[in-house]
């Protein structure tokens, strides 16, 4: 049985303020909310994570983001679950945190670049959110320290959300359903930007993907792959290609930033732009290829619609920049000039069958991360 947490009226803004802004009233997409979440009498289990023997190596095994500080409860990540799919975390009500991340999509948009809650975009893509408890910084220029730091930051945002944390612990006070939720996963119906950014945290880094074709596939030695599945996997893993040299871990992923040789002057500097250093110009965090088919379109941009496409890029598009990782140029220095890897079609194609092997649908359709709202 569900219990519905009843609803109190929010506080309505002065129409005098809105007008001020000279911005839409709401986000073009945007969708009713139900008035109050629809959560279980006892909390989901947030807190059994059986990862399997493949991630019991380094680094992931001695690389644990989640803070002492700040541990996942049952009820923080409930906490954290309804304040990542509730509208009122924006300004006009209109945009949720799951709106720029969806869970079907691995918790990213199917857009090149998001829509905020003025009609406005993002300036770069929404990335995937998962497994977070592997990584310390992020966002794409990697400039968020710890989860607990990343997740204020949308909120703030004049293009995503545009809340000030005081407006957003007043608005979430005057809301029914709030006071139980955060006595029951911090023991004080007292709401504070502390507490909001903690809730937030353990849900997401409860959100974790292990169990994909190719972890079923890892325990009985990809007996249950195809050929052209395995003549992929053979050519991520290879010399040849190297994308394991990258995407490194059964995370395929690293904690670095780098340039991948997208283009020769890049408009968006990335990680230079917030250090000034002209060796950071053009790099990006390296994201996990888990759950990649489901998580394009692809790079900080978007500008990839298709994992052929990406696929392709790395086969014959690298372009040359002065910092363009040594893995990706012919001569294995910083800056050297473009590898060039002539992959037949068989390759491609079996590249982007392995990849599809790291699609985690249990994860995809988990109802402990689902939209608390949708009933």
């Amino acid at each position: 049985m569900k219990r519905i947490i009843p609803i109190c009226c929010f506080t309505i803004l002065a129409a005098a303020f809105l007008t001020s802004c000279k911005k839409a009233e709401i986000a073009p997409y945007s969708e009713p909310q139900a008035e109050a979440p629809a959560l279980p009498e006892v909390p989901y289990d947030y807190l059994s994570v059986d990862f399997p023997a493949s991630f019991d190596s380094p680094p992931l095994n001695f690389i644990n983001s989640i803070s002492p500080q700040n541990p996942i409860t049952n009820e923080g990540a409930t906490l954290g679950r309804v304040l990542f799919y509730d509208k009122n975390l924006s300004l006009n009500k209109h945009v949720s945190c799951a709106s720029c991340h969806s869970q079907q999509h691995a918790f990213s948009d199917t857009k090149a670049l998001s829509t905020g809650l003025y009609g406005e975009k993002t300036s770069r893509n929404s990335m995937s959110i998962f497994n977070t408890r592997f990584s310390n910084r992020f966002f794409w220029d990697l400039r968020a320290q710890g989860v607990e730091n990343q997740v204020l930051m949308p909120i703030q945002n004049h293009v995503e959300m545009d809340m000030t944390l005081d407006s957003l612990v007043n608005r979430l006070a005057n809301v029914d359903y709030y006071p139980p939720l955060f006595q029951d996963a911090f023991g004080s119906p007292e709401i504070t930007a502390d507490k909001i950014s903690k809730a937030l945290a353990q849900f997401i880094q409860s959100l974790v993907s292990y169990k994909s074709k190719y972890d079923k596939g890892y325990e009985n030695n990809f007996a249950n792959f195809t050929q052209l599945e395995r003549d992929g996997m053979a050519l991520y893993n290879s010399g040849t290609i190297n994308c394991n040299h990258c995407h490194t871990t059964v995370n395929f992923y690293t904690n670095q930033s780098l340039v991948n040789g997208l283009d020769e002057v890049y408009a968006d500097q990335g990680l230079g732009a917030l250090t000034g250093n002209a060796e950071d110009n053009g790099k990006f965090k390296v994201p996990s290829l888990r759950n990649i088919a489901v998580s394009g379109p692809y790079m900080h941009d978007g500008r990839f619609k298709t994992l052929e496409e990406v696929v392709e890029h790395y086969n014959s598009g690298i372009r040359a920049h002065p910092n363009l990782d040594d893995r990706l140029a012919a001569d294995g220095t910083t800056g050297g000039p473009p590898k060039r890897y002539h992959m037949t079609d068989y390759q491609k194609k079996s590249l982007v069958a392995f990849l599809k092997t790291l699609t985690d649908y249990e994860f995809l359709y988990d109802k402990r991360f689902s939209d608390p709202f949708k009933h």
